[in-house]
């Protein structure tokens, strides 16, 4: 492709990608996280709740609307606003914790990533601000009133919307070079009257000096002339005095930068230090006299807050407007590090330019076949993706030993969480899940997010992948870190399978074999493979235990925490997992040999290991009992007690469907090229068949021979799909439930414990709030069993038919795999395409995104969905939901 945006991704090489330089990596949150809490007891939330975030200066990393730093995130820009009526200025985004909110943490404002391309050239953002006083002790109030019951109460539910009074703030950045970027703040009043708006970009510097004694150096924000420009404004961050950034393998120190800054403004300096009284109660004579909360005592509460000397490690551009009803004003500025006398020439041309380039870079992208509204939905389906890249910075040893040996944390710290995670020290750009709600990398997450990614910057995603199973990340045990609330808990073992999929999406759109990269991961997952066998299969029966595996409250206990007397939960998902592990790990070995015959013996141990965990699931090592349930036809948990009785978890659910997933074929004449391996899958089929026969069975189509490895036989495939497909079950109009609705009348039992169907937020509170596994519809499990279907498809052949009643069918109808796969896709995907009436399911009977102008064509991809209305549920930019991406570009009609 020859767009000016893959020339760019092109040039994009080395230590430091150049158009990496810059870009989206500033968390919507940095308070009420790990990385910041240095408390006795691990409460992160009370630690350092919204309202101390503006008076603390962060340790590990920054916070702001719109925000964008450099690559190591020494220098920030951001956007405040303030509407003259509310308490606190507008710098971050608000939400309530876990000990406010209804069902869990949940962001409380309305933020939407409109555009972004891979390097980070075009970027668009729009914040929604009401004209109102923000209801902050309503949204508490109210939330914690529910308690966990019903609906989620909204900010629009608030009323502050109403007659349309607020302001729609977009912030759009064009860079002319990786050094060079205009920005430009449009504020439209959508509201009935004039309306004042205080505007207030702002850039600082993270605090780097202040957590070693002595003191580091500090860098400087101050005034400076430009030429004869007597209404052009300039900052000069400079930093020149403070030396390379430590712990790199390379030198990285920024370049001095200028803010400009067009039409008449008043500067505000400050400094990037924590208000020691109003954080602490405390205050000495060594306490910073100008704090990081000045701007907010200055213009709302009147204090003489700021630096009258015109310099600090933070400044701020205070534009008050005047904005009449359905107006709008624009501000321009550019941030570069070339002094310059006109910093504002055909600044116009370079943003139609670059939006011209995004255009052209996206029509390559899109399927050729695909509707105006389906390109719009990837389009910011892929916005939402690459704003969601985040720094991560957090120095685990050093967190836990705290910074000033004179005053160390309490020792209880290191039996709170993390303490066998000392290797891990990030200074890289991650993936985030949700840079509000999950402003943390988790390991599942992000693997699913890189499959999308890989479709625009597979660069990027294979990064991503490697970083995992980096030193500073994977544990020397071979354990990829989960996320930093327990690094040590377990995510689904998928890293496999994200690799195998994002190598392949290289061959087949970007021609490219990146055989080193494939190469790279298969010996770091060898390590993780040992683990898991290692860790999670007690008995050595090749059933796994694995721990809650990402799916929350599923289950009727909870599985994250040991059992009690003895007692072992035998999952049916974790063992699904692992059985689709090897399988992935067997189809890379094979794709090594090709070129090194070594591999081959490798395809071969995982060929064998799969075989073993499918005979374990159906025979248990000779146990009295087994996964597969032959009257139900499903998969189920069973509890292995101590005195070897068990009770078995009759719960329809994705843990009974996750065995499925692990599917691969190995056709007769494409295995003749890997004789030691074909030779060794003879034997086996052969000699071990009475464990072969659990997992694989043979199928011929066009005279052609084909193992087909799958855990389920043909008939037991049958079987679950006719609950998959059956919509009093598990198939519903937006995809697959993760609970079957048969538990509505039917919940199941065991102690006190009870798993019900609950198709929104569950009640449950198992693993805190957000525990949704109940009911709700989920992208990356609706993906995975699309890829199984598509796969048993191309294995079976279209004569292998289902029987299922669908929507409109007023008789059942038989259905090929695939013709099945393609329904969920078409479903997942209808999620966000709008009726007749331009009404978008997920977002449920809410009017404004429904009915109005200003909202309806901005999509957000919510974490999870409600089964039976299809409207988005948790988290509001949760990447791995940019999955629907991938179905538009593989699935468009």
């Amino acid at each position: 492709m020859t767009t000016n945006e893959h020339l760019r991704i092109r040039e994009n090489t080395g230590d430091l990608p150049p158009w990496w330089l810059w870009g989206p990596y500033v968390s919507e949150r940095s308070w009420g996280t790990v990385r910041e809490d240095y408390s006795a007891n691990g409460d992160a939330w009370r630690y350092l709740p919204h309202d101390l975030a503006r008076s603390k200066a962060y340790r590990w990393g920054e916070d702001g609307l719109a925000g964008i730093c450099d690559r190591y995130q020494l220098l920030v820009f951001g956007l405040a606003l303030w509407n003259g009526r509310d308490p606190i200025l507008k710098e971050r985004a608000f939400g309530l914790d876990a000990w406010e909110g209804n069902h869990g943490e949940d962001v409380k404002e309305y933020y939407f990533y409109l555009d972004n391309t891979p390097t980070h050239s075009y970027m668009r953002y729009l914040y929604k601000y009401p004209q109102g006083a923000f209801p902050y002790q309503d949204l508490i109030n109210e939330n914690q009133r529910r308690a966990g019951k019903g609906a989620e109460y909204e900010l629009l539910d608030t009323g502050i919307f109403n007659d349309e009074r607020y302001f729609d703030v977009e912030v759009e950045y064009a860079k002319v070079s990786p050094d060079d970027i205009c920005i430009r703040i449009t504020a439209f009043n959508r509201g009935p009257e004039a309306a004042p708006l205080h505007v207030l970009p702002q850039l600082w510097f993270r605090n780097t000096w202040a957590w070693s004694e002595p003191r580091g150096v500090e860098p400087c924000i101050k005034l400076i002339k430009v030429g004869q420009a007597s209404k052009v404004t300039c900052l000069l961050a400079d930093s020149s005095d403070c030396g390379p950034l430590p712990g790199l393998i390379f030198p990285y120190q920024l370049s001095n930068y200028y803010l400009y800054a067009d039409g008449e403004c008043t500067p505000l300096f400050t400094d990037n230090e924590t208000n020691q009284h109003r954080v602490y109660g405390i205050a000495t004579t060594e306490s910073p006299r100008y704090c990081k909360d000045a701007f907010h005592r200055y213009l709302i509460q009147g204090e003489t807050a700021i630096n009258p000397t015109q310099a600090g490690t933070k400044a701020g551009l205070h534009y008050q407007l005047n904005i009449p009803a359905g107006e709008s004003v624009q501000l321009i500025l550019r941030l570069t590090s070339t002094a310059t006398d006109q910093p504002f020439a055909n600044i116009a041309t370079i943003f139609s330019q670059r939006k011209a380039e995004a255009d052209a870079f996206y029509a390559t992208i899109h399927p050729p076949t695909a509707s105006l509204e389906l390109r719009q939905i990837q389009r910011q389906a892929f916005a939402n993706l690459l704003w969601s890249k985040q720094i991560y910075l957090f120095d685990v040893h050093q967190w836990l030993k705290g910074d000033f040996p004179k005053a160390p944390p309490p020792a209880c710290r290191f039996l709170i969480r993390n303490r066998h995670w000392q290797h891990l020290n990030s200074m890289r750009i991650l993936l985030m899940p949700d840079k509000w709600e999950y402003p943390w990398f988790a390991a599942w997450d992000l693997a699913f997010a890189c499959i999308p990614m890989a479709l625009i910057d597979p660069a990027f995603a294979k990064e991503q992948l490697g970083l995992m199973l980096f030193e500073q990340f994977q544990h020397p045990n071979g354990q990829i870190p989960a996320y930093e609330w327990d690094f040590s808990d377990l995510n689904p073992p998928v890293h496999a399978f994200a690799v195998w999929r994002v190598y392949n999406i290289g061959k087949r759109r970007h021609h490219k074999t990146d055989r080193a990269f494939l190469e790279r991961c298969f010996h770091k997952l060898l390590i993780n493979f040992a683990w898991w066998i290692n860790k999670v299969d007690t008995d050595g029966n090749n059933v796994f235990e694995g721990g809650f595996l990402g799916l929350d409250n599923i289950a009727v206990v909870d599985r994250s925490k040991p059992l009690p007397d003895g007692d072992v939960l035998e999952q049916s998902d974790a063992t699904g997992w692992m059985a689709m592990y090897c399988l992935n790990m067997m189809r890379i070995a094979l794709e090594l040999a090709g070129e090194n015959k070594t591999y081959e013996g490798l395809a071969t141990k995982f060929l064998e290991h799969y075989v073993y965990i499918g005979a374990a699931m159906k025979r248990m090592g000779g146990c009295d009992y087994q996964l597969w349930d032959e009257a139900d036809g499903f998969f189920y948990d069973v509890l292995h007690h101590a005195d070897d009785s068990f009770d078995k978890f009759r719960v329809r659910s994705l843990v009974g469907l996750i065995p499925m997933f692990a599917v691969e074929r190995l056709e007769v004449d494409w295995i003749e090229p890997f004789p030691h391996f074909r030779a060794n899958l003879l034997w086996f089929l052969e000699n071990r068949s009475y464990f072969a026969q659990f997992s694989y069975h043979a199928a011929c189509q066009n005279n052609q021979m084909t193992y087909v490895l799958s855990i389920p036989n043909q008939n037991q495939i049958r079987q679950i799909l006719a609950k998959v497909f059956d919509q009093n079950e598990f198939l519903s109009h937006f995809g697959i439930r993760s609970l079957s609705k048969v538990h509505a009348q039917h919940p199941f039992k065991y102690g006190i414990g009870e798993v019900r169907y609950e198709p929104a937020e569950a009640e449950s509170k198992l693993k805190g709030g957000n525990s949704n596994w109940r009911g709700p519809i989920w992208f990356p499990t609706g993906f995975l069993m699309i890829e199984a279907l598509r796969k048993l498809d191309t294995a079976l052949g279209g004569s292998f038919q289902i029987e299922v009643c669908l929507d409109d069918s007023p008789a059942p109808v038989s259905m090929s795999l695939g013709a099945l796969a393609n329904e969920l896709a078409q479903r997942m995907i209808r999620l966000f395409l709008p009726d007749a009436n331009h009404r978008r399911p997920i977002y449920g009977d809410e009017s404004h995104f429904n009915n109005n102008l200003h909202w309806r064509d901005h999509i957000l991809f919510h974490e999870y969905f409600h089964a039976e209305t299809g409207q988005g549920l948790g988290a509001s930019h949760q990447t791995w939901t940019i999955l629907v991406a991938t179905l538009i570009d593989e699935w468009c009609p």
